[in-house]
């Protein structure tokens, strides 16, 4: 059984239009261009936010809170972290106007240009000891200039791509964009793991950290024009026509009834979304101050493990297909609640221990986070299918995953880690509940 389908589409998938064929036969726009742009563009975008995300343990504590110390210093910058993801539903709204006033190509121009611009802002940004707190105001605004970025760029193509999927391979689909979060989190970490390995912590603090920044813009320069190439290509055009994906304004999304939908895919997604960041940016900060290991020696096992979140995501899209993305959605979230159980032990039980719990937490976040676009796209009608989709991804990120590595290392710290075991529970919880809701309305519609 598929997951969320709308009460006028029961396979959760609108079937596709005669012009969209007609499209097709062109091949401007191959079903893999899209893919590859799809993960492109969401590799890029998840470079640059783990590359601040590795940047608030290793770097940020000391270079912009030099003041605190190095627990409080982690957790500061866990706050201007989060920041990002409070600002990406307005960045979202902003760049609905843009695309229904000067189009998807403008839009995505001004978005990129702007994560690029506060990325390298960042790179240049001089210390606490330079500017005092100034350093740490342009700091919270470059980081809300990169969440308005990424909530601006949202260009449907995940939505594209689950209109346009065949009926037995629509799990498969879902998972392609999926790729880009671990292939961004291999990138960062990697690059970084090499940095800290070949400098002093001296040299690290007073430029080497500025290095990833900058190749962030470089990325975003790629990934500009990979994207563009798809959106300024006619047949593109036409298929969003076609399937009626567009930006429609969101106080017309919140009037018609489907508003309700963006919560309830948010909450479907929590699950995947709150151990999304307990296993990329927490581990690294915990067990820099309570464990053994270097930072290197983490970062190396964490790209291991992101690796196989990699594999973890593409066996999502069979076992999808096989079993249902909804009983899919739905198993994972009962192993993440397990796990949950597991997590103290494993955070407490050395380095050993740790990475384990990085290596399943990776695996088991590939085999749901691999399926949680499903369920912020296949809710929606036609009509609002485009702006729900972002608005659903956005607040699911902020309920999920903005405030997962403060409130888990603050916890933590104070609590032990069983607190980062409850919160991962929570998130379980809230997934179960929105899928059986999902299952009741479905129910009554029928």
């Amino acid at each position: 059984m598929t997951s969320f389908a709308h009460p006028g589409s029961p396979s959760g998938t609108a079937p596709v239009d005669p012009g969209l064929a007609h499209a097709h036969s062109h091949q401007d726009v191959t079903p893999g261009e899209i893919a590859a742009g799809v993960i492109i563009g969401r590799a890029s975008e998840y470079f640059d936010f783990f590359v601040f995300g590795i940047a608030c343990v290793l770097v940020f504590p000391y270079v912009y809170f030099p003041f605190l110390t190095t627990l409080n210093g982690m957790l500061a910058a866990f706050a201007v972290f989060a920041l990002a993801f409070f600002a990406r539903p307005v960045g979202t709204a902003v760049g609905m106007a843009v695309q229904r006033r000067w189009g998807m190509a403008v839009k995505l121009t001004i978005a990129l240009f702007l994560l690029g611009s506060a990325t390298v802002g960042i790179a240049l940004l001089p210390g606490y000891e330079s500017i005092g707190v100034a350093a740490i105001w342009w700091l919270v605004g470059l980081r809300v200039a990169q969440g308005l970025a990424v909530g601006g760029s949202w260009e449907g193509l995940p939505s594209l791509l689950a209109m346009n999927a065949p009926k037995a391979k629509r799990g498969w689909y879902a998972m392609i964009g999926q790729l880009g979060a671990p292939i961004g989190f291999v990138a960062a970490a990697s690059v970084f793991a090499y940095i800290y390995g070949q400098l002093s912590h001296e040299e690290l603090l007073a430029w080497g950290w500025r290095y990833p920044f900058c190749v962030a813009f470089a990325i975003n320069v790629v990934a500009l024009f990979a994207r563009l190439r798809l959106v300024a290509d006619e047949s593109y055009t036409t298929m969003f026509q076609t399937l009626e994906l567009k930006p429609t304004p969101t106080l017309e999304l919140a009037r018609s009834g489907e508003g309700r939908n963006v919560f309830l895919g948010a909450l479907a997604a929590l699950a995947s979304f709150a151990l999304f960041h307990l296993v990329t940016v927490f581990p690294l900060s915990w067990m820099t101050l309570y464990g053994e290991a270097s930072p290197p020696q983490i970062l190396w096992t964490q790209v291991a493990g992101a690796l196989v979140a990699c594999a973890a995501i593409v066996l999502s899209g069979w076992m999808a297909d096989r079993f249902g993305r909804r009983n899919t959605l739905g198993a994972m979230a009962v192993l993440i609640g397990l796990f949950s159980f597991a997590t103290p032990m494993l955070l407490n039980g050395g380095t050993a221990g740790q990475n384990l719990f990085i290596l399943i937490g990776f695996a088991l976040l590939g085999l749901s986070y691999g399926q949680s676009s499903g369920t912020v796209t296949a809710n929606f009608s036609r009509k609002f299918r485009f702006v729900g989709a972002a608005y659903s991804a956005d607040l699911a990120w902020l309920l999920g995953a903005a405030l997962a590595p403060l409130v888990a290392l603050y916890l933590s710290s104070h609590f032990g880690p069983v607190a980062v075991g409850g919160y991962l529970l929570s998130g379980a919880v809230c997934t179960l509940a929105a899928l059986g809701i999902n299952r009741a309305l479905e129910t009554s519609r029928k």
